[in-house]
């Protein structure tokens, strides 16, 4: 349907070249105008910011489960759902299904199996997929062992003009591991592996990358060796992006001490060494895109010993005020914490979306970023509240949100 025009007064408006304070108008479902010139037309409909954020709309790239109440709190007006649903995105009528599900106040980008049962052996029917509504390829929780097959794979979807996002983790070392190889799983005698399970597949499909000439996007990059791999190859020219979830800079190992299994995760929390690795890496730039990794988990998966639960957060609600402790730390600024949160997925997946510009889709947000409140998984939006955060005071909350102009809840 198309909207009538909605012009959002007394903001301040995160554009692309900073800051401006004053109005954004819209027409059906584009930005028309920004600027402190810009006024209300007869029979608009407005909606008056009172000062506060007006940033895009979240664009969280890799999520498990379609959750629209999480991500409407957390200010998410797309998300790109991983192939890792039962059954696998690894068809074109699951793909088409998908991308019709959130509409019209959500858009889901669904990202296609690489291969048939995500199985990492056949390649799956990608092409058809992307014209069923795939925006990416995607590994899903796992790695692609032959390096035959991953290579097929970013050669085939180079031609087809997808990104590959891909699960950094050498699923011959890392095995049925829960934690990271140290101090900490050791004291908990946790089944565990090294670190380098995570450098040694992100340098192998890093080196695949540059053969194939294949845009790669490492879904996760939680360690200081994986970092230093994606920072090289960025500088010689290879065309890789990384991401990862609050989850990484913010918790270390130490966190599971209680063996509490919202703090099980995939790939799972690291030593304290690599967590502020993660933090110079969003600030310097090797970090491209912060996602929420949402995976809403009940008892059933969760109240088990920690080795038997299933991983996963419920990350959408949290996404924006974890990423914000980062700006207010002072490792980055709020233009670039935009940039992680919504313009560089969006370009990932090829979206008109993530910044505010003209011409632009009209999907955004109103943001107190200082409004604080207490996380509590007794009373999330999300499906189920496993997330490792509970109890903990965070700052920033999304007061409104439009998707294509229209206001959402």
């Amino acid at each position: 349907m198309i909207s009538s025009a909605l012009t959002i007064t007394n903001a301040t408006i995160l554009t692309p070249q900073g800051p401006v304070k004053g109005a954004l108008r819209t027409e059906a479902d584009r930005i028309a105008a920004i600027g402190p010139e810009v006024t209300a037309q007869d029979g608009d409909r407005t909606h008056d910011a009172k000062g506060k954020l007006l940033a895009p709309g979240l664009v969280d790239l890799g999520v498990f489960a379609i959750d629209k109440p999480a991500f409407h709190f957390g200010g998410i007006t797309r998300a790109a759902l991983m192939p890792d649903q039962n059954p696998p995105l690894d068809h074109p009528a699951r793909v088409r299904f998908a991308a019709s599900s959130g509409k019209p106040d959500l858009w889901v980008h669904p990202l296609a199996a690489a291969t048939r049962g995500l199985e990492g052996s056949d390649l799956a029917e990608l092409a058809l997929m992307r014209d069923a509504g795939a925006r990416a390829v995607s590994t899903g929780r796992r790695w692609i062992a032959d390096s035959g097959t991953m290579l097929r794979l970013l050669r085939y979807c180079a031609m087809l003009g997808l990104v590959v996002v891909s699960h950094g983790e050498d699923s011959g070392i890392s095995g049925s591991a829960v934690a990271t190889a140290g101090e900490m799983a050791t004291r908990l005698g946790l089944p565990s592996a090294p670190a380098e399970a995570e450098a040694l597949a992100v340098a192998r499909d890093i080196a695949l990358a540059e053969m194939s000439g294949a845009r790669l996007h490492i879904r996760q990059v939680t360690t200081r060796a994986s970092l230093a791999l994606v920072r090289a190859a960025k500088a010689r020219g290879v065309n890789v992006t990384a991401g990862v979830t609050p989850a990484h800079f913010m918790l270390s190992d130490i966190a599971m001490s209680d063996f509490r299994t919202f703090a099980r995760l995939s790939p799972p929390l690291r030593c304290e060494d690599d967590r502020r690795a993660v933090i110079e890496a969003v600030g310097d730039g090797t970090i491209d895109v912060i996602a929420s990794g949402h995976d809403p988990r009940g008892p059933e998966d969760k109240r088990l010993p920690f080795a038997d639960a299933e991983p996963g957060m419920a990350g959408a609600e949290t996404l924006l005020p974890l990423t914000l402790t980062l700006v207010r730390d002072g490792v980055i600024d709020l233009g670039r914490a935009f940039e992680l949160l919504a313009a560089n997925p969006a370009a990932l997946l090829g979206v008109e979306a993530g910044r505010l510009e003209v011409g632009m889709e009209a999907d955004f947000a109103v943001i107190d970023a200082d409004r604080p409140w207490i996380v509590d998984s007794d009373k999330m939006a999300a499906a189920a509240g496993n997330t490792p955060f509970d109890r903990q005071p965070v700052q920033g909350r999304c007061l409104a949100l439009f998707k294509g102009g229209m206001a959402v809840g």
